[in-house]
């Protein structure tokens, strides 16, 4: 409409020049001359109007498009949710203090140079993670891991621990394991601020690729925001698929691997 209107308006403004013109050319007949001036001025007057008309349709604003939110995008001036993966409100974090942890496993072996069984050991202080609890005493899944680096297992003997590392775990291709806790049983809620704990946790053990859940018995002490103590479990090597060892030296092995925590935690300040 913009367009017609200025295209209208522009051909009467070009018309009306045109009358001017004639009009100038006119004798001096005084009638000829006022009707020819009265004409133009109507004319103007309409050439005005059709302009006027021209420029408020062009001067109309033009509507604003609506934006187009989709399923996985947030509205327009919303503001997004939080999707952290920290611990949740109320939580309790414990970190596990370096060098202050200990793992280890032990196997009971009868050494052909020995005429009583003894207990093969293999520790490493390698050990990190943290422990996250609820307001409500449970475990927090989502942030609670403790890891333990198998290649730096070490026992009284390097040629076992470097025929374990090869033979029995692997660690080239599987260098940790990984225990995730999930359930706390015997453990009062709120979380005492000192004195002895007794209690047991539950979850899932990660042995190279096999996991499977396991319980260990849990004893310690809590004195304000660090916590120390002992946790014990044990289970089969075909529990977790792995091969008993087969050497000269060792008349036998027992089928059953015990593993220790002693372990340091320390109160997060967040």
């Amino acid at each position: 409409m913009a367009v017609l209107f200025g295209f209208i308006a522009s051909l009467i403004a070009v018309w009306l020049a045109g009358m001017v013109i004639k009009d100038r050319g006119v004798g001096s007949g005084g009638d000829v001359r006022k009707q020819s001036m009265r004409l133009p001025i109507g004319l103007t007057v309409a050439a005005v109007f059709l302009a006027s008309c021209a420029g408020s349709q062009s001067a109309s604003p033009a509507v604003a498009p609506v934006a187009n939110s989709t399923a996985t995008g947030s509205v327009a001036g919303s503001t997004p949710k939080s999707t952290s993966s920290g611990p949740g409100a109320g939580s309790i974090t414990y970190n596990v203090v370096p060098g202050k942890t200990q793992a280890q496993y032990s196997v009971r072996e009868q050494l052909a140079r020995l005429s009583l069984p003894s207990d093969a050991v293999g520790k490493t202080q390698q050990v990190s993670g943290s422990i996250s609890i609820n307001p409500d005493g449970t475990i927090d899944q989502t942030t609670s891991k403790i890891v333990v680096d198998l290649s730096t297992l070490q026992t009284d003997s390097g040629m076992r621990d470097n025929y374990v590392r090869r033979n029995v775990l692997h660690t080239d291709q599987y260098p940790t394991v990984v225990f995730v806790p999930t359930q706390v049983t015997g453990l009062a809620s709120p979380l005492p601020q000192s004195g002895p704990v007794s209690f047991q946790l539950t979850g899932n053990l990660t042995i190279q690729n096999v996991t499977k859940p396991v319980t260990w018995d849990v004893t310690g002490t809590i004195q304000g925001d660090q916590a120390t103590g002992t946790a014990t479990t044990s289970f089969t090597f075909e529990d977790f698929n792995l091969t008993q060892p087969k050497v000269p030296v060792v008349l036998s092995v027992v089928d059953q691997i015990k593993l220790q925590l002693d372990i340091t935690l320390q109160r997060s300040s967040s």
